[in-house]
């Protein structure tokens, strides 16, 4: 069974089974869905003038100084019916191989940053359900 999350003109499916919480921030919020295992989906709209390639070079620089091993590789694909940038993403924490992915696209609310992420313990059950997810995403232009 599968819930549908829908603000500021973006929607996406996930599990019924996955915890969904909500963070708001003046005008910006930020959406999580967990798994019951170690795989997540954050999804943040931010109002303002900085390009998508700006917000995921600031979100990789982030990992990067979090996980010194990180390697990321260059992504550009299509999100929501728009182009997206972002970065592929491997490394490892406390002995465990992470396969995470961040992309940004422009929308008429501000740039939507969504961060996947799954380990390897759980990467057979959830990565699958994680791209579903991605691919799920719809923008709808509210200007």
């Amino acid at each position: 069974m599968l819930k549908v999350f829908t603000r500021s003109g973006i929607a996406f499916q996930y599990p019924a089974s996955w915890t969904l919480e909500i963070e708001d921030d003046s005008d910006a919020w930020t959406v999580s869905v967990a798994s019951p295992g170690t795989a997540f989906l954050t999804a943040s709209l931010r109002p303002g003038p900085v390009s998508p390639t700006q917000v995921t070079d600031e979100a990789l620089s982030v990992m990067k100084a979090e996980y010194k091993e990180l390697d990321a590789e260059p992504v550009v694909e299509s999100v929501g019916g728009l182009p997206a940038v972002g970065y592929n993403i491997d490394f490892l924490t406390l002995d465990t191989s992470i396969e995470a992915w961040l992309r940004c696209v422009s929308t008429s609310e501000g740039n939507l940053l969504i961060l996947g992420q799954v380990s390897e313990l759980d990467r057979l059950d959830y990565e699958s359900v994680l791209k579903a997810m991605l691919q799920s995403v719809t923008i709808a232009d509210e200007e």
